[in-house]
């Protein structure tokens, strides 16, 4: 398990981003923001469970 997932889903500062829809992401979709602050509120586990869901749909 390499690198932390990066996303402006789970980033502490989501509700008042400037940058949410204009930072670099790669391939899989994880930012490259500077900003970057995970939100530790949401476990890793719920974080699966929403990947897992959003792929069956």
């Amino acid at each position: 398990m390499g690198m932390e997932k990066q996303y402006c889903s789970i980033c502490a500062w989501r509700q008042n981003c400037q940058k949410r829809f204009s930072v670099v992401t790669d391939a899989a979709g994880c930012v490259r923001c500077p900003d970057y602050s995970r939100d530790r509120t949401i476990k890793d586990l719920d974080i699966e469970a929403v990947e897992r869901g959003g792929r069956e749909q």
